[in-house]
């Protein structure tokens, strides 16, 4: 919906309330009039209710008036004497219409002194509950929002299991797109497990359905920073086309701010010409200097004549390796119990099984509970991901003969964007260079370059685009350039060999922003593997996640401060308990 039809929509509304509200205001000491003019009507129904002006902007705010509307409801008929438990429940599943029967059909009375206490336990706690699902919503859509890296796309920047505090003002807050939608949860309710918003997902139509309408233009409140290169940025992914993250369904058209967040490292801003050359990242020319507290991850090939073990790569904390065991014949039970560990299993020639398992492999209290005799072998090259400093770690031990990083050999097409193998050849090792586009910038458009801009042209600026033979036409019109409406970004994975980015889905647009995270305040080994076997990384909890030098945890700080405030609670209800008695 436009601005000028969300104007439309808010003077109908307007109608709507005057239509159902000005009998009441007479009754209450006003002017019907009152209950006509727009926001002021709002200011004057506070008063009549007895509450606060600021109320107003409530229920102007997205999402948070969708909780704000029913209050207010509810309060305007309890205002003239409407008490009951009906009419509390009529207001509601009426959308607010019964506020029009008692408007024309009821001789009701205003009440000017009535209590704002709920008369019973159960309405105050409500009411408790009501306002903390605003204050908490308004905080969590505009200021601070809590999220969990699920994927290990930024080890060992960002961990599997770290609890973030993401902040929304750094950037500007985006203002919802979608007014539909219940507070406090992203695009799936809780245990029922279905979306958490209405809106038209069907990828095959192109009308835009009522609901649709509903939908607000791209907004973002004011910032007092921009994207920089460096920033590990929360942003809503462009090709998420997934009713739940995580879980494979038909694919379906999400709004912006419905899309599932992603968390990477922005790598290239407007403007700039972006490489990547045998796996860095190179800008206008140039390698890009990480920030110090970056940590990026590479695959390597470790090779030893006597055999790398696996003792080497634990030593250092290596990751994405596998484990090979061998083991004599195996009955069904023990095979079953193994399942868990296992990634899969072969015969050998001499009839022995093979047993592969991931970097963790087979617990030994498993082995010796089963009375298995396992052998655990140690090839002669074995692939791992690690950083540079675990790379120099394992360089220093005499048994390893040679480090070796992995590489995808230039013009190899390895499924990258814009997966145009004939054109762009490009791998994850060996990308681009890709010019990153900025608003009002032009670029020439042909049957080269439109695979690069297609997505954007069609789907984050809305213009119909067709190809025929050489030429490109937009909006029916054959073009030779266009010009950008908003600015992209590049956003990359540290975990270079294990990141689906940029390199994959293409660019980030600027209204696909959602925050930066600022601050861990949890962080948990083995996430992925059921609560129960959670372990905190302590050195990671309270600490900050942009700065230089090595984090420092200010866990001891925030427990000071909270036994401060609970001593200076105690003393100050007892001083006022004296007071009172």
């Amino acid at each position: 919906m436009s601005g000028t039809q969300w104007i439309i929509f808010i003077l109908i509304i307007q109608v709507i309330h005057f239509l159902g509200t000005w009998k009441l205001y007479i009754k209450a000491g006003r002017k019907a009039w009152e209950a006509a003019i727009p926001i002021y009507n709002g200011v004057v129904l506070m008063k009549i209710i007895n509450r606060p002006w600021w109320w107003v902007i409530l229920l102007f705010i997205p999402i948070i008036n969708l909780l704000m509307i029913p209050v207010v409801w509810v309060e305007t008929i309890r205002s003239f004497g409407k008490n009951t438990l009906l009419d509390t429940w009529l207001v509601i599943l009426t959308l607010g219409l019964y506020i029009f029967y008692i408007n024309y059909a009821e001789d009701v009375t205003y009440i000017e002194d009535r209590s704002l206490k709920p008369r019973t336990g159960l309405g105050e706690w409500v009411s408790s509950i009501v306002f903390a699902i605003v204050a908490a919503t308004l905080v969590h859509t505009y200021f601070i929002q809590p999220y969990v890296i699920p994927t290990g796309s930024l080890e060992r920047t960002l961990r599997v299991g770290d609890f973030l505090f993401v902040s929304k003002f750094h950037y500007g807050a985006r203002v919802p797109i979608t007014t539909l939608a219940a507070p406090m949860v992203h695009d799936t309710l809780p245990v029922l497990k279905t979306r958490s918003y209405l809106a038209d997902v069907n990828p095959e139509t192109h009308k835009t359905s009522w609901i649709n309408k509903l939908q607000l233009p791209y907004m973002r409140l004011p910032g007092f920073e921009r994207v920089k290169k460096n920033d590990i940025v929360v942003f809503s992914l462009p090709s998420d086309t997934l009713y739940q993250f995580f879980k494979a369904e038909k694919a379906v058209k999400k709004p912006i701010d419905k899309k599932s967040n992603y968390v990477k490292r922005c790598v290239g801003t407007p403007g700039d010409s972006l490489a990547v050359i045998d796996g860095y990242v190179h800008i206008n020319g140039t390698r890009l200097k990480l920030s110090d507290r970056a940590k990026p991850m590479y695959d390597y090939e470790i090779y030893a004549k006597n055999g790398v073990s696996s003792r080497f790569l634990e030593e250092v904390e290596a990751s994405d390796y596998l484990r090979t065991y061998i083991s004599g014949p195996l009955n069904q039970n023990q095979y079953n119990a193994l399942t868990p560990y296992v990634l899969g299993a072969n015969r050998t020639q001499d009839g022995k099984i093979e047993l592969i398992a991931n970097e963790d492999g087979i617990p030994i209290d498993v082995i010796r509970q089963l009375r298995l005799s396992l052998t655990e072998e140690k090839p002669r090259s074995r692939m791992a991901n690690m950083t540079d400093e675990m790379v120099s770690r394992l360089r220093e031990n005499p048994a390893i003969d040679s480090v070796v990083k992995t590489e995808e050999p230039k013009g190899r097409y390895g499924g990258a964007f814009p997966q145009k193998p004939n054109l762009y050849p490009w791998n994850n090792d060996n990308f681009g260079p890709i010019y990153i586009p900025e608003a009002g910038a032009t670029v020439e458009i042909n049957s080269k370059t439109i695979p690069l801009y297609k997505k954007i042209i069609r789907d984050y600026e809305h213009n119909d685009v067709k190809v025929s033979g050489q030429k490109v036409f937009i909006n029916g019109e054959e073009a030779n350039s266009y010009t950008f409406k908003q600015d992209y970004y590049w956003m990359m994975g540290d975990n270079r060999d294990h990141s689906e980015d940029s390199r994959t889905w293409g660019y980030v647009p600027a209204d696909h922003i959602v925050g930066k995270p600022v601050f861990l305040w949890m962080s948990f080994d083995n996430f992925t593997e059921g609560i129960a076997n959670w372990r905190p990384r302590w050195e990671r909890v309270f600490t900050t996640v942009g700065g230089s030098g090595e984090p420092v945890s200010y866990r001891w700080y925030f427990v000071a401060l909270i036994a401060g405030w609970f001593v200076f609670d105690f003393f100050r209800k007892r001083r006022k308990n004296k007071e009172n008695g």
